[in-house]
């Protein structure tokens, strides 16, 4: 197996681990408010969020930019407590204007804004898994790690919006209800989470 297939199992194995629930945690909350049909707006979604993932994880693992493990560590938990929380606030698509004239969605703008926080927690896994002499190959093993990270996302962002299509279309369970249930979920783990970095 090459250096690529080994960093590529990596991130698709952490992002599927139970050592990654914090991140599970987050797509579930970006994805609460959505239904089987709105997957176009999920795949942006989950697009943003990598964006943002893969800069900062580039840049960290790099040392570009220096990371405070603890400091991260405790975000990434408020990340998806804010997410939950404006999900169940939510009434409406709230939309704000963008740069370039047009709407962007608020959920977007979490997702690239919060993807940047989660890129960093990465990096501290990715780094932990670099081997000596193989600071020539980072480029590619970046690229192998994200590669399998988004693809371990797509997966769960799947399962997430065909239990909300068994919710919505076959258990008959009200959209505001399934929000309110899946966003509650989420915020409960991030509460769990920033308990345990605090205390």
């Amino acid at each position: 197996m090459n250096a690529f297939d080994i960093y590529f199992y990596l991130g698709f194995d952490h992002i599927l681990d139970m050592d990654a629930k914090d991140h599970i945690a987050f797509l579930i909350a970006l994805c609460a408010i959505y239904k089987l049909g709105e997957w176009k707006k999920v795949l942006i979604l989950v697009t943003a969020f990598t964006i943002g993932h893969s800069i900062t994880l580039g840049l960290a693992a790099m040392d570009i930019i220096k990371v405070n493990k603890s400091l991260i560590e405790l975000l990434i938990p408020v990340t998806i407590l804010i997410t939950s929380v404006y999900n169940v606030l939510k009434k409406e698509t709230v939309e704000s204007k963008s740069l370039f004239g047009g709407h962007l969605n608020i959920n977007y703008i979490f997702a690239l804004t919060f993807g940047f926080i989660h890129g960093m927690g990465f990096s501290n896994t990715l780094k932990s898994m670099l081997m000596p002499g193989e600071e020539n190959l980072l480029v590619q093993q970046l690229l192998a790690f994200n590669i399998g990270v988004e693809l371990g996302q797509l997966i769960i962002v799947a399962a997430i919006l065909f239990l909300a299509y068994i919710a919505l279309n076959v258990l008959k369970i009200r959209q505001r209800e399934w929000n309110l249930f899946i966003s509650g979920a989420a915020s409960g783990i991030s509460v769990i989470l920033i308990l345990e970095q605090v205390s």
